[in-house]
């Protein structure tokens, strides 16, 4: 039987293999040549071409970071954690440690690290995201190298890069690019794992995991099904040997997962924060309440917080991410993840159980499946930047289909002339990765579409997207029939720029643009679709954060500037000019915050105020504690009456913030007693002393 040709060197790894052995020895000299040019057994595009993308991403992410704002809410909980040490350890929205932010501490750890070696700023709290944003670029293209060659792994690396919501995110304060990074290095010794049978790279995969649970808790796990799947199914060892291996993989799971959560839940309530986010006050009500099924199921949940139904992305449903606020921010390349997912396991079908490459794209196609699920379908809180935990799973399916499709498209290209049962299987794999094209570069031109006017950006990348996918289909189909491997690989080129131009125009104005919305990052233009849609402030996040004194978001407190949340915007600002943040009806100007500053008398807390989103403002500006009675929406139960009179009585809390309309406080009993018993500040309306004799 006739069989077809591999395809030459060029076409399988990557490109040929120029240069010669580096001699022998060398010792430190030898490793950074090799850190800076690559292996020899690269060609010697590889390297420069990986430092090239790195430089982008870092560009990306770091430049201009004087205008970046960042998330006030968990700004603010890194500054506290600086001043105190009881603070960084429990994650404390203020320094007074009275209540957590509503997720594990891991990434203000990081954050904080950083602040108290450098100092607080803007630069020291982005440095680690930076870093781990470049990081998990780095880490992608070693994964996808490893397996598929230097043009996969080059291909995914700049599609994570040029994702735009990564780039929106990677320039904020929320703790996702560090689960990102996280979960890339759980994959990575997964990987590992599968390859040698070994038990140490699966137990290290499980504490990558763990501490990923320990930066945003259940998201998480999205991946473990898969791990598990892939391991079981994939690795180099007998079954049982795989299964021990995984239980002892789950011991280090669940030992790195719980160990934060189980310490905290022994202490004392009385001797801890309140655990912002849940109804009882402990850290496994958040896990599976607020930050678990509360996302999944929203209201619906009969477990946990309720009202977790705030979507930011638009519906619940299989289409969310194509709808008009999730298309531009990640779905670019999701048309041709899928051709690729389902061709590559198709054309490594009959491999053996242990093939590696199979294992891949197991792996990199259950990241991304589950995720998509997971996201498309949740019902609970739900915000555009979420996604980037996806971004991964899709890029790496870019490169890796990239080339797999290539080949097979090359090897169909081939079949001229070899017998028809032979051409038949080869040519029907020819026509997959024109399709596959075609169908992004619509795609693409559909979400350009939406957005038209926006800017001569956009228009400019929608005409290299229609220009350069056009161009790439034909030649590809000349070049089959022409069988003219040059054209091929010049169609192949201008694929790959049909297929970025999109997500390269979004990134780029997320990378240089300034913007004041740190809860709800976006990149691109405006879509206005959606709760918190396109680049609308959101709740929490400050608009003009201490601008009346250029500070940006990390700058350190000086009591002079001030910053604005969405409950401030439109509201009466004549007492001081400006606003740190409101409650119901009730404004906190800065002229307030300079009155309880003078007035403070030595309490522990500046002020107790209705929300996480006022109460970070007001720490930020003024440099002191501040509780938050309610936490995020203002519907814990953190302060009760009973505790608010022990804290007056005690001194630590003079001042409490109650709205005319009663809505200072979710606890009306508080309300109404602290009208009663305080007394009220004529100047600041809403704002009532409390002292020790007006406990009774």
């Amino acid at each position: 039987m006739t069989t077809l040709a591999p395809p030459p060197a060029p076409v399988h790894d990557g490109g040929p293999r120029h240069r010669a052995e580096p001699p022998a020895g060398g010792g430190l000299a030898a490793r950074a040549r090799r850190l800076l040019t690559g292996t020899p057994e690269d060609p010697r595009w590889a390297r420069p071409a990986l430092w090239a993308i790195l430089l982008l991403a870092t560009a990306l992410y770091a430049w201009n970071l004087s205008s970046v704002t960042g998330n006030t809410f968990y700004n603010a909980a890194v500054y506290s954690g600086t001043k105190s040490w009881k603070a960084f350890f429990f994650g404390a929205l203020d320094a007074g440690s009275f209540i957590t932010v509503d997720k594990p501490p891991f990434a203000l750890w990081v954050m904080g690290l950083s602040a108290r070696a450098f100092g607080y700023g803007t630069w020291q709290l982005m440095l680690p995201m930076v870093a781990v944003g470049v990081g998990s670029v780095a880490l992608l293209y070693r994964m996808v190298k490893r397996d598929f060659g230097v043009v996969a792994g080059t291909i995914a690396a700049l599609a994570l890069t040029l994702t735009p919501i990564t780039v929106a995110i990677s320039r904020d304060t929320n703790p996702d690019p560090i689960l990102v990074f996280l979960m890339l290095l759980g994959a990575a010794a997964l990987t590992k794992a599968v390859r040698t049978g070994r038990l140490m790279p699966l137990v290290w995969s499980g504490v990558a995991i763990g501490v990923a649970f320990n930066t945003k808790m259940m998201q998480a796990y999205v991946v473990l099904p898969v791990f598990f799947l892939v391991y079981l199914w994939a690795a180099n060892a007998s079954l049982g040997r795989r299964l021990r291996n995984l239980a002892v993989g789950t011991v280090a799971l669940v030992v790195s997962s719980a160990w934060w959560m189980v310490i905290v839940d022994l202490i004392p309530a009385s001797s801890r924060p309140y655990i912002g986010g849940s109804t009882d006050n402990t850290v496994w009500d958040l896990v599976i309440g607020y930050n678990g099924f509360g996302r999944i199921f929203g209201a619906s949940s009969s477990v946990g917080s309720q009202g977790n139904g705030a979507s930011f992305g638009g519906e619940a449903g299989l289409y969310r991410m194509f709808n008009e606020v999730m298309g531009g921010q990640i779905s670019w390349l999701i048309p041709f993840a899928l051709v690729a997912l389902v061709g590559g396991l198709v054309l490594r079908g009959r491999a053996p159980r242990t093939d590696g490459k199979r294992a891949a794209l197991m792996l990199w196609g259950g990241w991304f499946v589950l995720h998509y699920l997971t996201f498309a379908l949740a019902e609970g809180t739900f915000h555009p930047y979420y996604v980037t935990a996806m971004a991964p799973g899709i890029a790496a399916l870019a490169g890796i289909g990239a080339v797999m499709l290539y080949r097979a498209f090359v090897e169909g290209s081939a079949a001229m002339g070899v017998p028809p049962l032979e051409r038949s299987r080869a040519g029907g794999r020819g026509w997959v990765l024109p399709g596959a094209i075609a169908a992004s570069t619509v795609w693409a031109v559909v979400l350009f579409q939406r957005v038209s006017g926006s800017g001569t950006l956009y228009t400019v990348a929608q005409v290299v997207a229609g220009v350069a996918g056009t161009a790439a289909v034909l030649g590809l189909l000349v070049g089959r029939f022409t069988k003219r491997r040059r054209l091929i690989g010049l169609a192949a080129l201008a694929a790959v720029v049909a297929l970025l131009a999109g997500p390269a125009a979004y990134s780029v104005s997320a990378g240089t643009t300034a913007s004041s919305n740190g809860t709800n990052p976006t990149a691109g233009p405006n879509t206005g679709g959606g709760m918190g849609g396109g680049r609308r402030p959101s709740g929490g996040a400050p608009s003009g954060a201490g601008s009346s004194n250029g500070q940006a978001m990390g700058q350190p407190p000086t009591g002079t500037g001030s910053t604005d949340t969405e409950g401030a915007e439109g509201a009466d600002q004549s007492q001081s000019g400006r606003t740190a943040g409101g409650m119901g009806g009730t404004q906190v100007t800065s002229g307030m915050i300079t009155y309880l500053k003078k007035n403070q008398d030595g309490a522990t807390w500046l002020v107790a105020v209705a929300t996480d989103q006022t109460a970070s403002s007001i720490i930020l500006e003024s440099g002191e504690p501040v509780i938050s009675m309610g936490g995020w929406s203002g519907t814990d139960d953190a302060m009760t009456l009973a505790k608010l009179k022990s804290l007056v009585k005690a001194g630590t809390l003079h001042y409490i913030v109650i709205s005319d309309s009663g809505q200072g406080s979710s606890n009306s009993e508080i309300s109404t007693w602290v009208k009663k018993n305080g007394t009220a500040v004529s100047d600041y309306s809403g704002l009532y002393r409390l002292d020790a004799s007006d406990v009774s």
